[in-house]
């Protein structure tokens, strides 16, 4: 890997382990909604501008539903419930439970075809991985009430099949165009939802910092940067900051936040991320399959 791709690597690696604890700041004095128009909002005043200089937005004429439900699916139903699930758990809790997409889409393709893949490994993987989920779940950890645990297995069930919408009726698309025209379509979609969810003051310094950062850096920027990542090293090294964004969001959380680390929530990212790299060690020799893309979150 090049000088510049390990910058850019390591960029990733941090821009996409930070939401975590800026969403938990924001959900502070924000309703989640209001939160995703917020982000959605600004990301789409930075993005589309680029892709429409660049032409990308105009083969996209006649996706427009494909790229509707990659919308809906990828960024609208869990930036929604991931803020609803950080009104009440952690952010680095929050972060290593999503560590959990790998084994989610592998669970995904297992049930929707691709048999000549689905080895010993694989199953290994998955058995591994969901020991490792329920250890971050069920052991040390205080105060996690059922409703945000499963607000955030639908995050990570969406951030599974995401990637699926896009990789089998995007994937010949401009990607910048996809992803802003997707970030649009959200802003419009939340839009009216937020409009009835407005703080009855202006939210705090650290709370509009937290939101703009989220817009700018973690979603317009992000993209931009991700995509000069996958033209740098390929889209499968790129995909490995999957395994190391949860690692920065619990570092961040306990550093920042003041959140406790507990001994189930370190065993049991440790055991998510092995099972993860096992169940997606066979896909990794052939074309990246698209449920390893990283998620935005």
């Amino acid at each position: 890997m090049t000088r510049r791709g390990l910058l850019l690597f390591a960029a990733m690696c941090v821009i996409w382990g930070i939401p975590y604890l800026l969403i938990r700041v924001a959900v502070r004095e924000l309703e989640p909604v209001t939160l995703g128009f917020s982000r959605t909002m600004i990301a789409a005043l930075l993005l589309l501008p680029i892709a429409a200089v660049r032409g990308d937005l105009r083969p996209l004429a006649r996706r427009w539903l494909p790229i509707l439900i990659f919308a809906v699916i990828e960024i609208v139903i869990p930036w929604f419930f991931l803020a609803r699930a950080e009104t009440e758990l952690t952010s680095s809790l929050t972060g290593l439970l999503i560590a959990a997409v790998p084994l989610v889409g592998a669970v995904v393709t297992t049930l929707t075809g691709e048999r000549e893949r689905h080895g010993a490994r694989r199953w290994a993987g998955l058995c591994v991985g969901m020991v490792g989920v329920a250890a971050i779940v069920g052991l040390d950890v205080h105060g996690a009430g059922a409703l945000p645990l499963a607000e955030v297995a639908i995050v990570a069930v969406c951030y599974a099949v995401g990637p699926i919408v896009l990789a089998r009726w995007l994937s010949d698309a401009p990607p910048l165009g996809v992803i802003a025209a997707a970030i649009g379509i959200a802003a419009l979609i939340y839009a009216p939802f937020a409009a009835f969810s407005l703080p009855d003051a202006i939210p705090g310094w650290k709370v509009s910092v937290s939101v703009l950062a989220l817009g700018v850096i973690c979603t317009a920027l992000a993209f931009v940067v991700f995509f000069k990542l996958i033209a740098e090293i390929g889209p499968v090294r790129a995909t490995v900051i999957t395994y190391v964004n949860p690692a920065v969001a619990a570092v961040l959380g306990v550093a920042i936040l003041s959140e406790h680390l507990t001994f189930g929530m370190g065993l049991g990212f440790a055991l998510v991320l092995a099972g993860s790299v096992l169940a997606t060690a066979a896909r990794r020799e052939r074309a990246p399959a698209p449920t390893e893309a990283p998620s935005p979150s």
